[in-house]
């Protein structure tokens, strides 16, 4: 006997009510005690309100018993701060939202959507990785989806939310998007878990130090970490207001027009800079005042802090910024924070985002720790990165610019559309100090400790005020100009109007080889 309409409906609603909670009321319960929010209500956080559309609501595997509707994940898109974009969240009350054949569907789907739509994907990941039971055709799924990982890749931006613990493959794939953000003592990443390590190697550690939220985020692997979940999608709907919705596209501007005249906020940096070389200060206070409304959406604030990465605004147009941090090693660069840099100028160059580096290093760190790290190559990556940028780069030197770091922190010679230089800089290959202690070896020689003192504090003299200047960069047009500081806001916001219609034609290649 043939169903009815009513009861073609009423079935219809049941089975869209059992696909809520594909794993019934005790998987509910036990999520509740735990106080983990369901995928659904995680993407709630991310979207507008009422903006989501679930799409494969009632997939399921044939014959499936054990996984439900869903098989794992919810899916869809909405929009965030009124733009189109697309996301998935994992179920982990779901076989501990591994990956199954309609899992992987389903997000593979997503993801060609997102690439041919033009929209960012979210990942909400909360898994044990592929599912056991499955066998070959998780690991496959697994496969595709890295797949569509690439299609996608620099086309819109990803970004991974990492919640609960996800091991194996449910880390991969977001160590392949451009972001991740975690939660404090809530997000754990690890290749396997303690449990397996032990059961292989018979090492025993646990899992807050083999991949807690705060050292993943010491080692570069994730980028934000925020205090609870509402706090990280609050972030990623923010860091999305930096981006384009596609690398076709130019990044929103945002409240364009802000104080087209120096204001008294311009005018403290002209008594910022210390008098001593050596003294420190917080980049982010000039940060702070140079670019829109003193906001700075930073990334990777716990790896290399001696470098500083983020996002800020000219005249409502997104930049990025990559600075030297002095209160950290004294802004010297090592190999984390060439691959912090590295990583981040490319994101920036696939996005059309324009780069401003704020410059204030005494160069590379040596050594044979350093060495031994890769220093070498990882710096040779953090250079290439820059000179593959065809986005507008523009560079202010405020003190210190030696050596290898002058070139790879945006000297003109590597392609710098526009570099400035604040009175206070000094661009040379070595400070004084180093200089002098090369240079006046010969002449400091046989003659006493007095008289040998004296030869060298003359030559460093002499060498700060002739040689380590701007103003000798500026004769040689490697300096486009010497700035006063307070003038810096207005400045940026002139070179980028100039640089706005940029283009750079290559000649045609398979790829470029970055060093690796």
């Amino acid at each position: 006997m043939s169903q009815t309409t009513a009861e073609k409906l009423a079935d219809l609603r049941e089975k869209l009510e059992a696909s809520k909670e594909p794993a019934g009321e005790k998987a509910l319960a036990k999520r509740a005690a735990k106080g983990i929010l369901s995928p659904r209500e995680r993407l709630n956080l991310l979207f507008d309100p009422g903006t989501f559309v679930e799409i494969g609501a009632l997939a399921k595997m044939p014959g499936a018993t054990d996984t439900g509707y869903g098989d794992g994940v919810v899916t869809g898109h909405g929009r965030v701060n009124g733009r189109p974009v697309a996301a998935f969240s994992h179920d982990q009350s779901v076989m501990g939202g591994t990956v199954g054949e309609m899992f992987g569907r389903k997000v593979a789907a997503l993801m060609e959507w997102s690439g041919k739509m033009g929209a960012p994907l979210v990942g909400i990941n909360d898994s044990a990785g592929a599912r056991i039971q499955d066998a070959i055709v998780s690991l496959a799924w697994y496969a595709e989806m890295g797949e569509r990982g690439r299609l996608v890749s620099g086309l819109v931006p990803q970004v991974s939310v990492i919640l609960g613990k996800c091991a194996g493959g449910a880390v991969y794939g977001p160590a392949n998007t451009d972001i991740l953000v975690g939660v404090e003592d809530q997000s754990y990443m690890f290749v396997t878990g303690p449990d397996v390590i032990k059961a292989t190697t018979g090492e025993e550690i646990s899992a807050e130090d083999l991949g807690s939220a705060h050292n993943q985020a010491r080692w570069g692997n994730i980028h934000h970490i925020a205090p609870d979940e509402k706090a990280a999608f609050d972030w990623v709907r923010e860091y999305l207001d930096y981006m384009p919705s596609t690398a076709h596209e130019k990044p929103p501007v945002v409240n364009p027009g802000l104080e087209p005249e120096i204001t008294d906020t311009d005018l403290s940096l002209d008594t910022f800079m210390p008098d001593s070389d050596n003294a420190g200060y917080d980049m982010r206070d000039v940060i702070s005042k140079v670019f829109d409304d003193g906001a700075f959406l930073e990334i990777a604030e716990l790896f290399a802090p001696n470098l500083l990465t983020g996002f800020a605004r000219v005249d409502g147009n997104s930049v990025g910024i990559v600075a030297n941090q002095p209160n950290v090693m004294a802004g010297t660069l090592d190999t984390d924070a060439s691959e912090k840099a590295t990583r981040f100028v490319r994101i920036c160059n696939a996005f059309n985002i324009p780069l401003i580096f704020l410059v204030d290093t005494p160069g590379i760190l040596p050594g044979a720790v350093e060495e031994a790290k890769g220093t070498i190559r990882r710096s040779g990556k953090f250079l290439y990165a820059y000179t593959e940028a065809t986005v507008p780069k523009v560079t202010v030197v405020l003190r210190k610019a030696y050596g290898g770091a002058y070139a790879v922190m945006g000297c003109k010679q590597l392609g710098a559309d526009l570099n400035f230089a604040w009175p206070s800089a000094k661009i040379a290959v070595m400070g004084a100090d180093s200089a002098a202690a090369v240079l006046t070896r010969k002449q400091t020689e046989g003659v006493g400790p007095a008289a040998a003192d004296k030869i060298r504090r003359d030559f460093i003299n002499f060498y700060n005020e002739n040689m380590a200047t701007p103003y000798l960069a500026a004769e040689r047009g490697y300096i486009d100009a010497v700035i006063e500081p307070s003038t810096t806001r207005l400045e940026l916001r002139k070179a980028l109007a100039q640089l706005r219609d940029k283009r750079i034609e290559d000649v045609p290649r398979r790829h470029y080889l970055m060093p690796v």
